[in-house]
């Protein structure tokens, strides 16, 4: 009975890793870019939560609309303002362009916000109580998040495999240039993925407050550190692998605290990425393509 609790809670503390995992793999997909910042969206998602429930006073769905409104919002200035500017730029440039404003948006959430931890009333947007299956007890916050990592992971597969945009977005990932011969208007498919990234990063801000009800202007460092590593673990690019990759950290991270090696979680969570990136560098469902030079 334990130990099947403690993999329904690594699957939810996968599922969030999961959702980040996802914006991560689908800009790097794009453009190729590893968008450091993405972590701090999701601060910058918390903090709107926040004070749309408190000083607001919103009804939490309109709380949460707000919450990914303003992620997306806030993704799609970004990326006119710091990232297009830089597009022809080599990616160094936009590495650590992304590393600066990383670290922009901490310290600007610090000057506003203050350093203190804000406790977020996440009973307000996730109902309380648990459904029963036979003998296990599931609480709705870890189901709502399970379910809704899949969905997304589904949606994001049909809208690339299978829409148009999708088609527009995988020609530019291939061949940019090629892409804009043939009409695709490459800056429109980018800004886009920015703002499906962005989105998915709000949603993963209400379901990690869900799960650990307190905002600081640093909540998004370490979590988008971690979706990052699940990217890269799973083979960033692959929406699959996001998902497997983000799976993988959450339950390694769960048992490794079920086992009372709490101290060694976060260091054997990179040693398992070092490990894996040794034996398969691609990533365990990445696959491996050709650099023209």
């Amino acid at each position: 009975m334990l130990l099947v609790s403690q993999l329904i809670n690594g699957l939810q503390l996968g599922s969030i890793y999961a959702l980040v995992a996802l914006g991560y793999t689908m800009v790097y997909g794009i453009i190729k870019l590893l968008n450091f910042a993405h972590g701090d969206i999701i601060m910058v998602g918390g903090y709107i939560a926040l004070f749309s429930l408190t000083a607001g006073h919103f009804h939490p769905a309109v709380a949460a609309l707000l919450t990914v409104g303003g992620c997306t919002l806030l993704a799609v200035i970004l990326e006119k303002l710091t990232y297009a500017p830089l597009r022809f730029a080599p990616r160094l440039s936009l590495l650590i362009t992304a590393i600066g404003i990383s670290i922009l948006l901490q310290n600007v959430a610090q000057f506003f916000f203050g350093a203190a931890p804000r406790s977020l009333p996440y009973r307000e947007l996730f109902p309380v109580g648990s459904v029963t299956i036979g003998e296990f007890s599931i609480a709705y916050t870890s189901l709502v998040t399970i379910i809704l990592s899949v969905v997304s992971m589904v949606a994001l597969t049909i809208l690339v495999q299978r829409t148009k945009l999708g088609k527009a977005m995988r020609a530019v990932s291939e061949d940019t240039e090629a892409a804009q011969l043939m009409g695709v208007n490459v800056n429109n498919v980018i800004t886009f993925t920015f703002a499906v990234g962005a989105a998915l990063a709000g949603i993963g801000a209400l379901l990690y407050g869900a799960r650990f009800p307190l905002v600081t202007p640093t909540i998004g460092a370490m979590l988008g550190l971690k979706a990052f590593i699940a990217a890269v673990l799973g083979g960033i690019g692959s929406i699959p692998g996001a998902m497997v990759g983000g799976y993988a950290v959450g339950l390694l991270e769960v048992l490794t605290v079920f086992a009372g090696l709490s101290r060694w979680t976060d260091g054997l969570v990179f040693l398992v990425l070092i490990i894996v990136l040794l034996v398969r560098p691609t990533g365990l469902m990445g696959r491996k393509f050709m650099e023209k030079v």
